[in-house]
């Protein structure tokens, strides 16, 4: 089990980096800015919490820099935990196609993602437009895909 769960962590850190890939590649392909939901979900979690992240104030820039820093943690460690849980479950699946899988984890990972953002009143993913489910979706089917990729080429071969 332990090995499962490494290696779906693993998977996940692979998914995570082609997950960050496509976002940035099509940041720059459309010259968008990046998203600052992390950012806000992490200002809903102070304002939920009582926490602040400065001594200088929640509105300080110093405490905006650690609220990018913390969204950006939290999003490698989603990226990790859905491998993780990717690596417990995936045994129990027995033959299923890796196009099925990997477009499986990158649901979870998007619900995972988008779920506690949609708590906070953050984003109603009901009220996207078509682009913005595209520029979502994307990323996290390329998560998946990887994330379903690298455990299975880390699996034991029959000698």
């Amino acid at each position: 089990m332990m090995r499962n769960l490494l290696t779906g962590v693993a998977a996940g850190a692979a998914g995570t980096t082609a997950l960050n890939l496509v976002t940035y590649l099509d940041m720059v392909a459309r010259a968008r800015p990046a998203s600052t939901t992390p950012e806000d979900t992490v200002r809903g979690a102070e304002k939920l919490t009582g926490a602040t992240l400065s001594t200088d104030g929640p509105d300080s820039d110093e405490a905006a820099n650690r609220r990018s820093g913390v969204g950006a943690l939290l999003g490698i460690a989603a990226g990790l935990g859905t491998g993780a849980i990717y690596g417990a479950v995936r045994p129990r699946l027995g033959r299923v196609p890796l196009a099925v899988l990997g477009v499986g984890a990158g649901v979870v990972a998007n619900v995972g993602t988008t779920g506690p953002m949609a708590a906070f009143g953050i984003t109603d993913p009901r009220e996207w437009p078509a682009g913005s489910w595209v520029s979502d979706l994307v990323p996290h089917l390329a998560y998946g895909l990887a994330t379903a990729a690298v455990w299975d080429l880390m699996q034991p071969r029959p000698s």
